[in-house]
């Protein structure tokens, strides 16, 4: 099928597009810049120019596609205000989307995180929260989940903690970056708090099996490894870099200081048994080996 995809150049967004493009899909890439038209159509897919905040040109994405799937997102975790604006963004996108979709019944995979639950392991039948810094992307991907209603195949793929290639992305990455900067290899609290993680190219699958098979309103964990604690993440970046490894404050990590000192495990074996996943890449501890000093 054609599959419009928002954030195709990104981290996750690259290996979905080479995933969908290595098994008979054909992509219509929406690109923010220049730049990432060009990184689009050299992957083999067809640029979009347009970001998530031009409204009409997702509409046109939604016209030429027999699917989308959306993966954009700011990232901007700078400050508070930053952050809202940029869930406020996704959710306006999200919604416009689902209304162009409405009575076609036409695939639509969006992304979430995988909720957290007090005292154990998060499953796909948990909701999403809808409150704390991140809680409107919960609202919005209930909203779309609510199109299965209204004529849409809508799925949601919640994406771990870190979602990693290399060495870099998500939570992981985040910790990485500040170690350079702070020179000290830092985790908040005692460390013991567990982050689940997943490999790109592992995710990619997933986002592809969820697009040609889901059912409507139902929610998929792209999680490979159900915990690691944030202490032990820290400690292979600190010997990768020859840092520190040290409990440092919760408001190190600004806006995300409160999310990063949750303990918040998840497990995905309800989505490995019915879509038939099988996470295949290195794990988030062996793949962050390739950090470089």
């Amino acid at each position: 099928m054609r599959v419009f995809v928002t954030g195709g150049t990104g981290l996750i967004g690259s290996a979905v597009v080479a995933e969908l493009l290595g098994n008979g899909h054909t992509v219509l890439a929406l690109a923010r810049s220049d730049a990432s038209a060009l990184v689009a159509e050299a992957a083999g897919a067809e640029p979009l120019r347009g970001g998530l905040a031009d409204l009409d040109i997702l509409r046109a994405g939604v016209a030429q596609a027999d699917g989308v799937i959306h993966l954009a997102f700011a990232n901007d975790f700078s400050s508070p205000d930053a952050l809202a604006k940029a869930v406020a963004e996704e959710g306006a996108a999200l919604a416009t989307l689902g209304e162009e979709l409405v009575g076609s019944d036409r695939p639509f995979v969006t992304v979430s995180g995988t909720p957290w639950v007090p005292g154990r392991v998060s499953t796909e039948a948990d909701p999403l929260p809808t409150d704390g810094p991140v809680g409107g992307r919960g609202r919005a991907v209930t909203a779309v989940l609510g199109l299965a209603s209204r004529g849409v195949r809508s799925t949601a793929v919640r994406m771990p903690r870190t979602v990693h290639n290399h060495g870099t992305g998500g939570f992981a990455g985040l910790l990485t970056g500040i170690a350079r900067q702070t020179g000290k290899s830092g985790y908040p609290g005692d460390g013991a708090q567990r982050w689940p993680a997943v490999h790109a190219l592992d995710a990619a699958v997933l986002f592809r099996l969820a697009l040609e098979q889901a059912s409507a309103g139902t929610s998929w964990h792209a999680v490979a490894d159900e915990g690691d604690k944030v202490r032990d993440i820290a400690t292979v970046i600190g010997r990768r870099l020859g840092l520190p490894v040290e409990s440092v404050p919760a408001e190190t990590y600004g806006p995300l200081g409160p999310i990063f000192a949750t303990d918040q495990p998840s497990s995905s074996a309800h989505t490995r048994q019915a879509l038939g996943w099988e996470p295949k890449q290195p794990s988030l501890l062996e793949d962050l080996e390739n950090i470089q000093p």
